[in-house]
């Protein structure tokens, strides 16, 4: 390892931490990061960021942790991307709490592309609508990037594809998801443009009376559209899909989680033919 590749930090209150304060305080992250900056966390996320483009900012390693890191720190001192290296104590310190994964980075945010983009570029796309919940959205990206899910639409009350939970839950795998986000005027009437773009879109729901998934044949381009866990999608939204669908289980059992529902879902439609 080349002498400049890692860079000691043995302050806590060292500035070129300050990107990584505060780690388990949601409210203050939203302040911090604002929408310019995210953090990863764990040796796969971090596999993934670096692949999926993003401009990395730094990143954090414990010492027992730069063995491991090593293979990534030639091509990151290529990108001039600073890797500091803190005794877990520091680390602790500098967060807010006893990191045991001992592996951080910050990276930017990139500019999300829009619903029209999406829907002229990909075949299969899941739209989510008030999921707030950020290991769902995780588990649901983990499983949409496995089973041939392209892109998501998100609805305005979603919860934030890029907070950490959500990053690390998804071992990665968001990150190389294309995200378009809407706003409020335009939900669910964004589905329209999905439409208009040949899209049939389907509403996941338990409701008795909806389309057996099993039973439908998938057509050439569809999206999924998946509520928040309890309230499930609003009546506007079902009405705005072209059909209602639901994933037939036992009478016993009052429904599914939201991200096992979302990789049924998803294998489904992407079974061979």
């Amino acid at each position: 390892m080349a002498p400049d590749e890692t860079t000691t930090i043995a302050d806590p209150d060292d500035p070129r931490l300050d990107d990584y304060r505060r780690l388990n305080e949601q409210a203050a992250r939203r302040r911090i990061e604002r929408d310019e900056f995210f953090i990863t966390e764990g040796y796969v996320a971090i596999d993934r960021l670096i692949e999926s483009g993003h401009t990395i900012r730094s990143v954090v390693l414990a010492p027992s942790r730069v063995e491991r890191f090593r293979p990534h720190l030639g091509a990151l001192a290529d990108r001039s991307v600073p890797v500091f290296v803190a005794e877990r104590d520091v680390i602790a310190s500098a967060i807010g709490f006893d990191l045991h994964r001992g592996v951080l980075a910050s990276a930017d945010r990139r500019d999300h592309p829009s619903v029209e983009n999406v829907a002229a570029s990909t075949r299969r796309v899941a739209v989510l609508e008030g999921l707030n919940d950020a290991e769902n959205l995780g588990a649901i990206a983990r499983a949409a990037r496995a089973l041939g899910i392209e892109a998501f639409v998100t609805d305005p009350t979603c919860t934030d594809p890029y907070s950490r939970r959500t990053v690390r839950v998804s071992m990665g795998e968001v990150l190389t998801l294309p995200i378009a986000t809407t706003t409020a005027d335009r939900w669910p009437s964004v589905l329209d443009v999905l439409h208009g773009h040949g899209f049939e879109t389907w509403a996941m729901t338990p409701a008795a009376d909806a389309d057996d998934l099993w039973a439908l044949d998938v057509p050439e381009r569809v999206a999924v559209v998946f509520g928040a866990e309890g309230p499930g999608l609003d009546a506007r939204t079902v009405a705005a899909a072209d059909r209602r669908v639901r994933i037939p289980i036992s009478a016993d059992v009052d429904s599914l989680n939201v991200g096992h529902a979302a990789a049924i879902t998803f294998a489904a439609i992407g079974r061979p033919r």
